[in-house]
């Protein structure tokens, strides 16, 4: 008896979540453009977007730093050492002395890369102290002032200069691609859109048909009883009514999966049930080919990766070309002092200069850096092969692209057409079929043509805003508003 009532109260608990968890899922009507809206900021592929465009910055950011001065501190607080060492004595003879002493030091540096010539300028201040733990204890102070110092290479590559050119290119690449892809997210939630808004069209399609086939075949039924038509015609009707029975179930199955599709790349919840409306405006426009590949070359970021690996390329090339010699110039002027007091150490000052070139030339290396120059040159000259052909597939993708769009409402006027003629159509076989006058083979025809000439319809429009999607991404082009795409980068990466 118990056992019974427990199974009861699990059942009526069963029952009460599952009205409880229907209750939760909630309908919301959504068009192109809020799904557009939400991809733009909830998307996974928004957020991949956004981190490449603040992984750009803050590497442009840091190459900007390069260029400004930088303040240094450096210390050794202590350094202690008790050990021997080798000594050469007035003899020539060596032996061995204890060491013991404590050491600290300090120092504070402005350091500034010159972009023009490639070296870097320092100025800066230190100050040396040392203890002698043994024997009779002295402490030493050394400092510098103030030291000015200079260490230029020459003939070798000036890497601040070509990144001065290489790496603001890099950046307009990444903000031009952050524009692209963000256009790209917007051709995606499309794509799931009309999937979902065909799968919903299609359901309501297979429920019409269904509908429509079981009253046909109960009017059939009437009509055997009265001898008017075949055993045939009515074995036909009846194979109607199964076959959408089972199309029925296939569109709600590609309804959920399309729905949870959309759901999940919008980042809503799985109690949303989106219902898509079908868009009733279209973006009224002609493209010109030519205006639109100029608006490309300027704004897309293909047009700025070409001028950064034009320019990484030459800058391979001066890089291999300055490893054939090295030669270094390092000098320093200042003032410096030492006394066994700290105030000592800084009266008086003594000039403290040093000035060293030095330079590495290979004389025997069989060949090896020349032939680095070599590969470089080769690899510029494939670099440029290759920029021309992905040029020129561009710029014929984008033709093609211009033509299907500009060609596109053509026709979805013309599927839109087909579509009301086919319902027409399909209307008026249902009634003269009901009078007995076609056979069910033309009712039957008139039905796939419907069905048909509805999905082709909603496939054009899908044609029709993707395309134009299409050219935005590659144009960053607003044809509406006709004015660039653009964006407030500093607010976008501070979010």
């Amino acid at each position: 008896m118990k056992t019974n009532r427990m199974i009861a109260l699990v059942v009526a608990l069963g029952t009460t979540f599952n009205l409880l968890a229907e209750t939760t899922v909630h309908t919301r009507p959504i068009t192109l453009d809020e799904a557009i809206t939400l991809a733009r900021v909830q998307s996974v592929d928004a957020a991949v977007a956004l981190n490449e465009l603040k992984t750009a910055y803050w590497e442009y950011r840091t190459f900007r730093a390069d260029l400004l001065p930088e303040v240094n501190f450096s210390a050794t607080v202590p350094s202690y050492a008790k050990s021997y060492n080798s000594y050469q004595q007035s003899d020539g003879s060596y032996t061995f002395v204890r060491n013991n002493f404590m050491q600290m030091s300090g120092e504070i540096s402005i350091d500034q890369n010159i972009w023009l010539t490639g070296g870097t300028l320092s100025l800066n201040t230190s100050l040396d102290f040392m203890k002698q733990m043994d024997g009779m204890k002295d402490e030493r102070y050394m400092s510098v002032p103030i030291a000015l110092t200079l260490n230029q290479p020459i003939f070798g590559v000036n890497t601040f200069k070509w990144n001065r050119r290489i790496e603001p290119v890099r950046y307009a690449e990444a903000k031009a691609n952050f524009l692209s892809e963000t256009e790209e997210v917007t051709m995606t939630t499309i794509n799931y859109f009309f999937n979902l808004l065909l799968a919903k069209e299609n359901v309501g399609i297979a429920k019409q048909n269904l509908e429509n086939a079981e009253k046909l075949y109960e009017v059939a039924k009437a009509k055997r009883r009265m001898g008017q038509i075949s055993e045939n015609d009515v074995l036909q009707l009846k194979l109607n009514v199964l076959n959408a029975q089972s199309s029925l179930t296939d569109y709600e199955s590609s309804l959920k999966s399309n729905m949870f599709q959309l759901r999940s790349f919008l980042a809503l919840g799985e109690d949303v049930e989106l219902e898509p409306i079908l868009p009733d405006t279209l973006p009224s426009t002609l493209v010109n080919y030519q205006d639109a590949l100029d608006k490309a070359l300027a704004n897309n970021s293909f047009a700025h990766n070409i001028r950064r690996r034009q320019l990484e390329a030459d800058y391979n090339v001066a890089k291999a070309k300055g490893n054939l010699r090295q030669i270094t110039l390092f000098a320093q002027v200042g003032f410096t002092g030492t006394d066994q007091t700290f105030k000592g150490a800084y009266n008086p000052l003594k000039d403290n200069q040093i000035v060293e070139v030095g330079f590495k030339i290979p004389l025997l290396d069989w060949g090896k850096r020349r032939g680095q120059v070599k590969v470089a040159k080769s690899n510029r000259e494939v670099v440029q092969s290759r920029l021309q052909k992905e040029t020129m597939d561009f710029n014929q993708n984008l033709f093609i692209l211009v033509e299907q769009f500009n060609n596109q409402r053509a026709q979805l006027d013309i599927a839109n057409e087909a579509d009301q003629i086919a319902q027409r159509r399909y209307k008026t076989n249902v009634e003269t079929f009901m009078i007995g006058r076609i056979s069910t083979l033309d009712l039957n025809d008139a039905q796939v043509s419907k069905d048909e000439a509805r999905q082709k319809h909603i496939s054009e429009l899908f044609y029709y805003w993707y395309y134009y999607y299409q050219l935005r991404s590659l144009t960053l082009w607003d044809f509406e508003k006709n004015t660039n795409i653009d964006a407030d980068f500093e607010a976008i990466i501070k979010k």
